[in-house]
């Protein structure tokens, strides 16, 4: 193969999801078989890194100041559920069983691996609930330890009243996050959603 080739294969491989035989496939079928795909992908890959940024109130995507959701009127904007990353977001949206709005943390703390409070989106999370506008916090991250810490961080730090905490039921192994659950299970995990202390 050429080094372009190979360039190009390389980069694919290191996308999430993506191995050796799955990246050079793709790079295949782009070059060889579909080339008017590839334009077509460097095209909408150029656009999205212009005009695709973090929404400034929760942190999920947006084109404008807000996402979607943020600025819908017809979303509760008092009950807030956190989540980790925005593939999060999406799998509780598909099961179409919450009508609130989001928090996209971008991480979970982790210690271990160098990722403190300051680099993730919690001091946003922090403001909006001193606020007065958020009446309860849905933590909807994973269960394990790194998503323990980052729930317990989130309810020491919050304000002395006024916000009730309450962590999503899991129905999803110990250890798993929301991303790979499908609707059903999602929908069972808001609505058995507990008191978080």
């Amino acid at each position: 193969m050429t080094p372009a080739f190979e360039k190009l294969q390389k980069q694919l491989k290191q996308l999430p999801g993506l191995g050796f035989r799955s990246s050079e496939r793709i790079a295949l079928h782009l070059l060889v078989e579909k080339p008017a795909k590839l334009r077509e992908l460097v095209q909408a890959l150029e656009e999205a890194s212009v005009s695709v940024r973090r929404c400034s109130r929760c942190g999920n995507l947006a084109e404008g100041e807000l996402c979607a959701i943020c600025a819908d009127a017809k979303r509760d904007p008092s009950l807030v559920c956190v989540v980790e990353h925005v593939p999060d977001l999406v799998a509780l949206e598909r099961s179409g069983a919450y009508r609130g709005v989001y928090h996209v943390l971008h991480g979970k703390l982790s210690p271990i691996q160098g990722v403190a409070p300051e680099d993730l989106n919690l001091p946003a999370l922090l403001k909006r609930a001193q606020s007065g506008e958020v009446k309860e916090l849905i933590l909807a991250l994973s269960n394990d330890v790194e998503g323990e810490a980052t729930c317990h961080y989130i309810t020491q730090h919050l304000p002395a009243a006024g916000v009730k905490v309450t962590r999503i039921g899991f129905g999803l192994p110990s250890g798993a996050g929301v991303l790979y659950a499908d609707s059903v299970t999602l929908k069972s995990a808001l609505e058995a959603r507990r008191e978080y202390s």
